[in-house]
């Protein structure tokens, strides 16, 4: 069995984590760590407690990096779903995880429907010269852009790594700051919005001329993540190297 530590446990994704871990066969739910009301307030705290094998994190941005370094430079497997992390902090564990021999996973987003977006995203950037990204989400995710959609634009420039994606456009003034978005890798640009109403989408936007090719996905619920979730505890279990993105282990 698989003792499965969930940090955030009593937020929205976090409780739909612990549902999914307590319906796994192959798991046991050994501690819902949380600041608020939970059975132990930090990592620490259910560590000296009880033994965790994986520790699923889905907190918030201003945390995870240090509960992931805590894990890391503690021998506990980590994968982590909050989203926020800066291309150096995930260099950072990278190193750790290498260096401790301790998994590490990180995914921006654990729906397979989105990973495939990510995916058809980075076949497609091979075809066209301009591209840009729209990612919609509820009004109470408080990073921006999402983690999905910087996972995307990252992709897009590998496959295209010396070309710009705003390929002939004219030389642009915004006359209100922020109207083109924000210029990402290769100038692909991400426009975030934040509604209520949406939970979580995303649209890739390939334009040439004389023609339009979008890629949308649509999360509708929470439970939409929970395979590529318990897919990553499984993971990390048995592993011990460092993964960024889902799509490495499909």
């Amino acid at each position: 069995m698989i003792n499965v530590a969930v940090c955030g446990a009593n937020g929205k994704m976090g409780q739909a984590v612990v549902n999914a871990v307590n319906e796994a066969e192959d798991m046991t739910l050994i501690a819902k760590i949380d600041i608020y009301n939970g059975e132990f307030s930090t990592i620490n705290d259910a560590k000296n407690s009880v033994k965790i094998d994986v520790l699923v994190d889905f907190t918030q941005p201003s945390s995870v990096y240090e509960n992931a370094l805590y894990c890391l430079n503690n021998n506990i497997a980590t994968v982590i779903g909050t989203t926020g992390l800066t291309d150096i902090q995930i260099a950072e564990l990278k190193d750790l995880s290498i260096r401790n021999k301790t998994a590490c996973l990180i995914a921006p987003n654990f729906s397979t429907g989105a990973v495939l977006l990510m995916q058809f995203a980075q076949m497609a950037s091979k075809y066209f010269e301009n591209a840009e990204i729209i990612e919609l989400h509820h009004n109470q995710k408080k990073d921006a852009p999402s983690g999905t959609a910087v996972k995307t634009a990252f992709m897009m420039s590998e496959e295209n790594s010396n070309k710009s994606f705003i390929s002939g456009n004219c030389a642009e003034k915004e006359t209100i700051s922020g109207a083109r978005g924000a210029s990402s890798y290769n100038d692909i640009h991400i426009h975030s919005v934040r509604m209520p109403g949406y939970m979580a989408s995303q649209e890739v936007l390939f334009g040439s001329n004389g023609q339009i090719l979008t890629l949308r996905h649509d999360s509708t619920n929470r439970e939409c993540y929970m395979p590529g979730v318990m897919l990553a505890v499984r993971h990390v279990a048995e592993n011990s190297d460092f993964i960024y993105g889902l799509e490495n282990i499909m």
